[in-house]
């Protein structure tokens, strides 16, 4: 008999998050202030609380997780392990292809991982009100239902062809307690500035990072900190739980470890939170393929150098060491909004510079092509970000037929796309186009580095 949901109890939930810096072979360059020197903690404490600075300069390998955050997280964790044994039969393949299905959780995505870590973090520290952005609109749907259980206010900038595009996702927040506002907005001098050169811009995760940032540090109560949904060390920390889970469950039913993982990445949380664990492993002599895919359109690790840039458009976040196509570009009005972001979480960039991981680029026709395949064999509707992995998926279970090699692939199901059904619809009526940053776009967003500092280009080689 196939094992095709593979769970854990209760009791096996992992009790600590795992942090691929102390492991990392070239350590990682530091954070940059406006001057071009290393920052020290007490410039990030009016955007972050300093228990939450502590894990992002934090060189543990391991790092408790609180009894508290455990008790929300079983809400819906651990979360299933399952087989994709009819994407298999379809493609009539001998690799063995499971996902972590992150969908179960309540806002269905894998970002309440770290929203609820972050939001009781917060209010441990005495912070009674979160900021953030959102794309498409999964982690404001993830913080604004972290803040109503732990008890914050929230107030989410949404970038606007996603508010446009998801309305649903806006009501979400709202049911939850939290307040969205499109983005770029009035409520800023961020967003203004943005509105007044470019009224009818789309926006982008760049620009509502500015807007919640201007937000949190401008609350004269001192009450307000800024949460981020992927990039920073602590996000991808907290994620950590995911491929942690998936290890405990792939030795259940006496697996050995995947020869190819695969996840989604736009700021790089949820492939980190799939791909972290087993880059430990790779570190340490296993065989592994890690793919983080990323949209033709918004291609940071696949054709964006690796640079010192800000993390926002307004550039109020410190210089941060990533892969980036330049904080002022603003990526087309794709409908996977999650991965419209300029640059890349700086583990995983510096994972990549090292050869750890392999990234790709996929236009969003044949991930679409790739979502339908998935509904019509496994049979549910996955979020346009997911679609992407799923694309990977299933060129990887193609080529190990075409080699005749059993392999085990294992991705990460990072969301359902029950919200963004408006893509699907595009896509159904033929309204969707492959759309591609052609390369002296690219050329002219990051002619800005030349005068900016560099991060440590040297690795070890060994991959």
């Amino acid at each position: 008999m196939i094992s095709r949901k593979i769970l854990l109890k209760d009791e096996d939930i992992p009790r600590q998050w795992y942090n691929l810096a102390a492991d990392l072979p070239t350590p990682m360059d530091p954070p940059l202030g406006p001057d071009g020197k290393p920052i020290g903690p007490e410039m990030l404490a009016p955007v972050f609380p300093m228990n939450l600075i502590e894990q992002e300069v934090s060189q543990q390998r391991w790092i408790d997780i609180p009894e508290e955050i455990l008790d929300i997280l079983y809400r819906w964790r651990p979360a299933p392990l399952r087989r994709a044994v009819y994407l298999e039969r379809f493609l009539k393949t001998p690799a063995k292809i499971y996902y972590k299905d992150e969908s179960t959780s309540p806002p269905g995505s894998h970002k309440p991982n770290t929203a609820v870590a972050q939001a009781w973090y917060n209010k441990q520290f005495g912070i009674k009100r979160l900021t953030t952005e959102t794309g498409a609109g999964q982690w404001g749907s993830a913080l604004s239902f972290a803040c109503k259980l732990i008890g914050l206010e929230c107030k989410v900038f949404m970038v606007r062809i996603s508010f446009d595009q998801k309305p649903f996702r806006k009501i979400m927040m709202q049911v939850w307690g939290g307040k969205c506002i499109a983005s770029p907005s009035n409520e800023t001098n961020a967003g203004r500035e943005i509105l007044q050169k470019m009224p009818d811009t789309p926006g982008s995760l760049g620009i509502a990072i500015s807007e919640a940032i201007e937000a949190a540090v401008t609350d004269s109560s001192g009450k307000t900190r800024y949460s981020l949904g992927s990039v920073l060390n602590h996000v991808l920390l907290h994620q950590t739980i995911i491929g942690l889970e998936a290890k405990k469950q792939l030795q259940m039913i006496g697996e050995k470890l995947p020869d190819i993982i695969i996840g989604c990445a736009g700021g790089g949380s949820n492939f980190a939170g799939i791909s972290f664990p087993f880059v430990y492993d790779k570190i340490n002599g296993k065989k592994i393929e890690i793919y983080p895919v990323e949209p033709a359109a918004c291609p940071s690790l696949t054709k964006g150098p690796f640079v010192y840039d800000h993390g926002d458009t307004a550039k109020m976040t410190p210089l941060l060491p990533m892969h980036s196509l330049g904080h002022d570009f603003v990526p087309q009005p794709i409908h996977a909004g999650g991965l419209r972001y300029h640059g890349m979480a700086p583990l995983v960039s510096r994972a990549v510079h090292e050869g750890l991981l392999t990234p790709k680029a996929y236009p969003q026709l044949q991930c679409y092509e790739a979502a339908m395949t998935w509904v019509g064999t496994e049979g549910t509707i996955c979020a346009p970000e997911t679609s992407h992995a799923i694309a990977c998926v299933i060129e990887e279970a193609v080529k190990a037929r075409e080699e005749g090699k059993e392999k085990v692939i294992l991705f990460n199901y990072s969301g359902h796309g029950l919200m963004d059904l408006s893509g699907y619809d595009s896509y159904l009526s033929g309204k969707l186009t492959n759309l591609e940053l052609p390369q002296d776009e690219i050329d002219r967003m990051t002619a800005i580095f030349a005068s900016m500092p560099k991060p440590n280009q040297g690795k070890t080689g060994k991959w």
